[in-house]
């Protein structure tokens, strides 16, 4: 055996490592605090990529060091989402509560699979809130998950244990049956096409339905497209409705799809990814009606409703089926009627993990101190930003609103006066003049395509941004244009 000394990753020096937290608390509180003194972004310096970079560190350093390292390389270049005037990619804002949340969440590092401890009751317990709040029964099955691109796989990998007409876990998709066919807008985000893949559905059965002139998809061409499949010996199952388009923020209408999976024994799923959330403000729940009738719900909490990165969440109305399409008890899992693993590893038998941290304690710690009412309210208040956004886009000569505003996406671009540009050339400008706004640090708005032009996108889901941050929009893509459109003549 040997005598060398046994080691810990605690620290030696207890209070050296609680002075150290204490400064990194206050530093990011002062982070939080002043975020509007700051660019809303800008790219990390080549000191920064330096200090970052370097070879394996095999030998120890000081902690302090490490983390004066982070305040210089890393923390001043962030993407910029807690901004006040980051509105790209809808990504949320974070909250300095539910930062503190994360702290403490980390501190336990709770392994969420199941067991008979506090986590897993924080889990079951902020779960039946989100059922309440967006029309699902307490009974419904749900999960946390780490964002909607998951919530959304897991909702299709059920539809298709629930609706394959075959036994898909001993079967899989290699037997001799009918083709499975998933029905989905072309204004579905892609995820709906990683999935298509990795469930073994194939694009080539991924049927992408046209939309009307609000980009909701057309009942009836889904209709067709059901018709034409089953007429083709193949088998549809799930339709998936969105509530809340990543291009224009339309929703489908989710009562007349509800109609058409009961007429058609499928089943209709829902990505609500940030659109859901619209069913906690009083004032703008209708946008989304339809959204409890849904067999399954994917939405983000990091994004509507604020919180970090990263929480996702999937609701089944109907849990034995969400724990028959994923449910597998190893020996080494069993209950054992008492002790920690008493219980049914109940949140691994509903999803694809088997370790889970404890991301619920920042959807329970957040909804206890801000109470859901405060989220809708802040919802309603994106969506009026919304509307005073396009009216003032409305009101500029040298400014096109290219969609309709549904909820909180505002899709416009510049269109200089005099000579007319058109096409590619348009296109070009204003790439440039969002490229200039995003560099210069102003603000951060993405872009997307809308009827093949290109668009500058403003997707409001930050609870940080008031009106004097869209006048400053205006005005800086206004100056941008007249700028890039002097050069270009």
């Amino acid at each position: 055996m040997s005598d060398a000394p046994e080691e810990t990753l605690d620290p030696a020096d207890w209070e050296e490592l609680r002075a150290l937290g204490h400064r990194m608390l206050d530093d990011m509180v002062d982070y939080l605090r002043d975020v509007r003194d700051r660019p809303v972004w800008q790219p990390p310096t080549p000191a920064a990529h330096a200090l970052i970079a370097g070879p394996l560190p095999r030998d120890p350093s000081p902690a302090g060091a490490v983390y004066d390292d982070f305040r210089a390389a890393i923390l001043p270049f962030p993407t910029g989402n807690t901004h006040p005037r980051f509105w790209g990619w809808v990504m949320g804002t974070g909250t300095p509560f539910a930062m503190l949340a994360d702290m403490l969440a980390s501190g336990m590092n709770a392994h969420v699979a199941g067991y008979d401890q506090a986590a897993s009751h924080v889990e079951r317990q902020a779960l039946d809130w989100l059922k309440e709040l967006l029309g699902f029964p307490l009974g419904a099955g749900g999960l946390l998950v780490g964002g909607g691109s998951m919530a959304n796989l897991l909702g299709v990998a059920t539809a298709r244990h629930a609706r394959a007409g075959f036994d898909i876990r001993a079967n899989g998709l290699q037997a001799d049956h009918p083709a499975l066919v998933l029905y989905a807008s072309t204004e579905t985000h892609s995820w709906v096409q990683k999935a298509a893949e990795l469930l073994g559905i194939g694009t080539a059965n991924l049927r992408r339905i046209a939309v009307d002139a609000e980009f909701r998809m057309d009942p009836a061409a889904l209709r067709a497209a059901i018709a034409a499949d089953r007429a083709a010996g193949r088998r549809p199952f799930c339709v998936v409705g969105t509530a809340g388009t990543v291009n224009t923020g339309a929703t489908d209408d989710l009562v007349a799809l509800r109609e058409i999976c009961d007429a058609e024994g499928l089943w209709l799923h829902v990505d609500g990814a940030f659109g859901a959330l619209a069913a906690l403000s009083p004032a703008h729940r209708d946008r989304v009606a339809g959204l409890g009738g849904a067999d399954s719900l994917a939405f983000d909490l990091h994004k509507w409703m604020y919180l970090p990165f990263e929480a996702g969440c999937v609701l089944v109305r109907d849990a034995a089926v969400q724990r028959a399409a994923f449910a597998l008890t190893p020996s080494y899992l069993r209950p054992v009627g008492r002790g920690p693993a008493a219980g049914p590893m109940e949140f691994a038998d509903v999803g694809v993990d088997l370790s889970r941290g404890f991301r619920a304690l920042r959807v329970w710690m957040s909804l206890r101190h801000h109470g859901s009412d405060t989220f809708g309210r802040l919802i309603g208040q994106n969506i009026e930003q919304a509307r005073y956004l396009a009216a003032r886009i409305d009101a500029e000569q040298e400014l096109e609103l290219l969609a309709p505003v549904a909820m909180n996406v505002v899709c416009f671009r510049y269109v200089p006066t005099g000579p007319t540009r058109a096409g590619d050339a348009l296109d070009a400008l204003n790439t440039e003049v969002l490229l200039r706004l995003q560099e210069s640090g102003v603000a951060v708005p993405s872009s997307t395509s809308i009827g093949g032009r290109f668009a500058i996108r403003v997707a409001i889901t930050n609870h940080r941004s008031r009106r004097a941050d869209f006048d400053l929009l205006v005005s800086e893509v206004l100056a941008h244009g007249r700028a890039v459109a002097r050069l270009a003549t």
